[in-house]
């Protein structure tokens, strides 16, 4: 299932829980947008809160603390990210136009609230030894897991998606259900995902939903770079522990050296 939605100043949802469960996502998931000055009070009594915030400048107050964050884009600067149990209240103050990728989900347990900083979230450098024609190279970031924080239902990273590459490739798998939040450095960009096995074609401010254990992959057009936000749910008894089911009929392409082609590469 693949969702866009008219953006205006102010929180726009994309899932509801109260609708078929978040569409199968289990997870409430917005867009915040901000403009200079105005403030946005985040408060769940039954679920937990995370952010990142994507562009902009903004000062957060939570549990008696105070962040002044800042990120020009986020294709060359890591994420500020904030995962709060439920309970608790956040308020952001944009000094500048911001945007925030907003996630949230059921959870019953209590624990102490988390600011990633720009300097703790890790950067995974894929597909960056020239594999498969350095088509896929891509930078994965983590904010956190359930090797982190096991006290989440929550997973959160982005993915910076080069021009013309493939990512979340070769095609996989897991049970549990993930959602893909797609920013474009240029708003006419595109791209392609795939959901439910179906091909959609994915733009600026718009969300693809993986919800039935199939297999998906994503891919940008040639001159569209694109960061988006992948986020997963937890299921019960059964956490994403960087779990990964690659497609047998595309297995071969992890050899360490696939024969991929028998043409002229020059």
């Amino acid at each position: 299932m693949y969702i866009e939605k008219t953006i205006k100043p102010g929180y726009t949802k994309y899932t509801d829980l109260a609708v078929e469960n978040g569409y199968g996502t289990f997870m409430e998931v917005g867009l915040l947008l901000l403009e200079e000055g105005i403030s946005y009070t985040f408060f769940e009594e039954d679920l937990e809160v995370s952010f990142i915030l994507m562009s902009g400048k903004a000062t957060l107050e939570v549990d008696g603390q105070s962040y002044d964050m800042e990120r020009d884009n986020p294709f060359s600067h890591n994420p500020w990210c904030l995962l709060m149990a439920k309970g608790h209240e956040a308020k952001i103050t944009a000094t500048s136009t911001s945007e925030f990728y907003v996630q949230k989900s059921e959870n019953d347990r209590d624990y102490a609230t988390k600011v990633y900083t720009p300097e703790e979230t890790h950067t995974w450098h894929r597909g960056d030894q020239g594999e498969l024609g350095d088509t896929i190279r891509r930078d994965v970031r983590t904010c956190y897991d359930y090797e982190t924080r096991p006290d989440s239902n929550m997973v959160l990273g982005e993915v910076v998606n080069l021009p013309g590459k493939w990512s979340s490739y070769p095609p996989h798998s897991h049970p549990q259900p993930e959602v893909y939040f797609y920013f474009f450095e240029k708003e006419q960009g595109f791209g392609a995902g795939w959901s439910s096995n179906k091909v959609h074609e994915v733009r600026h401010h718009g969300c693809l939903l993986v919800t039935d254990n199939t297999c998906h992959s994503q891919v940008m057009a040639p001159g569209y770079a694109c960061c988006y936000v992948w986020g997963i749910r937890h299921l019960p008894d059964n956490p994403w522990e960087k779990t990964r089911i690659d497609d047998p009929q595309h297995e071969w392409l992890l050899a360490e050296d696939p024969k991929y082609w028998t043409g002229d590469q020059e």
